[in-house]
């Protein structure tokens, strides 16, 4: 029987609280991604809109000020980095396309410096303490991977990551991983039962993808308190559990709820190719007998 050669890659996770200074939220990740390179990863994963606080919180047209273009101050400094240290990053950002057009996008920079590519978050939520639809357009690139020198990146962002059918769709353009730059978090007003419940359902959704899939999958998740500027709400406390784990699901690295953390692990992209010769659900799926999931719902 043969099996695929070993193609293993050392991947680092920067999980980290926010505050309202732009530029220390911007060093302590490049702190992190440093202490990651000398780590010896390849690829950084970093938090959903790691630049800020989670402004979506509330309504503010004054935070469109924090929007920032792509190519544009973030991917230039970043960009600076990942060419020192050779190395993939996948930064999150809000990026302003023109007046009035905002998106939620993921970056890409090569090891060399240069933008592999983007993804413009698709999934947005309009929930209490989550009104990204004030915010973010939804995206239009699709579900399309970024070709670079670790991979293809199936990257995705937070809200996107509730959804099978996003993974799906990454997996059917041939990614070798599945990316998730995540802010979420509990309701301090929520019960201990009720915020476990949460926090599980997160987790097993995520390694629900990676089952289906067979693909490794990696999330990144803030951590730390953050107060309801509008004061109408109790504010969120980011519950971190960043964690990464392997193409049947099995977790191989996570971190805790409530500490800043810059997690390595090594995952090996030639078991996806193992993983699928015994679990085929490629070959099994029916696809002549979906086309309803394109309607929103059987009536």
């Amino acid at each position: 029987m043969n099996t695929a050669a070993s193609k293993k890659i050392r991947v680092g996770l920067i999980q980290q609280p926010c505050n309202d200074d732009r530029t220390t939220n911007l060093e302590q990740t490049i702190a992190g991604i440093r202490d990651a390179a000398q780590q010896g990863a390849q690829l950084v994963l970093l938090q959903e809109l790691h630049t800020s606080l989670y402004f979506c919180q509330t309504e503010d047209t004054r935070c469109f000020d924090l929007a920032e273009s792509i190519p544009g101050p973030s991917t230039t400094r970043l960009g600076t980095i990942a060419a020192e240290l050779n190395l993939v990053i996948v930064a999150s950002l809000f990026e302003r396309r023109a007046a009035g057009l905002y998106h939620n996008t993921a970056v890409v920079l090569e090891s060399d410096g240069s933008i592999a590519g983007k993804y413009r978050k698709m999934h947005i939520p309009d929930d209490p303490g989550f009104y990204e639809k004030f915010y973010f357009t939804p995206g239009d690139l699709g579900f399309t991977p970024i070709n670079t020198s670790v991979g293809r990146l199936g990257v995705l962002v937070c809200w996107d990551q509730w959804f099978p059918e996003a993974a799906r769709l990454m997996a059917l353009a041939g990614a070798d991983m599945l990316l998730y730059p995540t802010a979420i978090g509990w309701n301090p007003d929520d019960d201990a039962q009720e915020q476990a419940r949460q926090r599980d359902a997160w987790i097993t959704i995520q390694r629900a993808h990676a089952i289906a899939n067979g693909l490794p999958v990696l999330v990144c998740n803030r951590t730390g308190f953050e107060t309801d500027p509008s004061n109408h709400g109790s504010g969120i406390k980011f519950w971190g559990s960043s964690f990464v784990c392997g193409a049947q699901g099995e977790i191989v690295a996570s971190t805790a709820t409530d500490a800043p953390s810059v997690l390595i692990t090594d995952i090996d992209l030639a078991r996806s190719e193992q993983v699928r010769r015994i679990w085929p659900y490629l070959r099994d799926r029916r696809i002549d007998a979906y086309a309803d999931l394109a309607k929103r719902y059987r009536d």
